[in-house]
């Protein structure tokens, strides 16, 4: 058993705290900006809850941390009461938020100035890997920190992987995504197609998901999609900012992202019909407008 901190208890953190908890059977105390959320964390998993991400991670053998943006990175790593100003030597940084590459190695220079370990660790998997503690996770960082933190991090992973040195990790993600898009887009169109065609769409994708067609998006989302129902898993809103972090990263290494590009303007339009948060599907709800 681990001394575990977690900040941040939003649709992805909050079970994956309660995973550490009660699946890895450490004990965890956790941190969110709203103290009502912790405070409902506590009551349902035990624990403790604390009330800056400093005063969370003093004395603990791992801090993890899964929150929006860069910025709320920063804030809860080296801002003011951030964790990183009571992290102990020897303690071990794990990150689950998607972010850019560029804060993950910023990070990681100052936990290793400050004596402690640092792991660019975001998830894939969505809300429900989440809950059922079955997300991948792609890790940057050193091979000693890495193999130290693996099996807590096995808590809420079914896939957890070593992809590099600092950065990497986020690098993955950054491909995870861009790999998404364009699958979900070609969903979308596929199943529009399918309708203006008269076809049954259960039996299409019954039939087609067994071949060279088939992914995830299609066996988990097709019947949420042929009701037009949107509000099943990973929102509109996360998606832009993930694939703004991999065109950004794209800019600086020089790849060429002309489909990510084009769906990101798709996933626009979709918040501009009021779905900011429709889950990434609702790629189809574009096209049937």
């Amino acid at each position: 058993m681990a001394t575990v901190a977690f900040l941040g208890l939003g649709v992805m953190g909050y079970p994956m705290a309660g995973h550490l908890k009660n699946k890895g059977g450490h004990d965890v105390t956790v941190y969110n900006r709203t103290t009502a959320k912790a405070e409902k964390w506590v009551a349902e998993h035990g624990g403790a809850f604390a009330a800056t991400p400093a005063k969370a991670a003093e004395g603990k053998d791992f801090v993890f941390s899964c929150v929006g943006n860069d910025d709320d990175l920063r804030s809860v790593t080296i801002g003011p009461d951030g964790c990183f100003q009571a992290m102990a030597k020897g303690a071990i940084y794990v990150d689950n938020t998607t972010a850019s590459a560029e804060v993950a190695r910023e990070l990681a220079e100052k936990a290793d100035a400050g004596g402690f370990g640092a792991l660019d660790a975001p998830v894939s998997g969505g809300q429900a890997g989440a809950e059922n503690g079955v997300l991948t996770v792609m890790v940057g960082g050193e091979q000693t920190v890495f193999d130290k933190a693996r099996p807590v991090i096995d808590s809420f992973a079914r896939m957890v992987g070593l992809m590099g040195p600092a950065g990497a990790g986020q690098l993955t993600k950054m491909i995870n995504q861009i790999a998404i898009a364009g699958l979900v887009q070609g969903l979308a169109e596929g199943m529009h197609f399918g309708k203006k065609a008269g076809l049954d769409l259960e039996k299409v994708i019954e039939v087609i998901s067994k071949g060279a067609a088939g992914s995830w998006q299609m066996e988990n989302r097709h019947k949420t999609m042929i009701a037009g129902k949107y509000d099943f898993g990973f929102a509109v809103d996360w998606m832009r900012k993930d694939l703004g972090i991999c065109l950004d990263e794209a800019d600086r290494n020089g790849a060429k992202l002309p489909v990510t590009a084009l769906v990101d303007q798709f996933y626009k339009e979709v918040q501009q019909m009021g779905g900011k948060r429709w889950d990434t599907s609702s790629l189809l709800a574009r096209l049937e407008r």
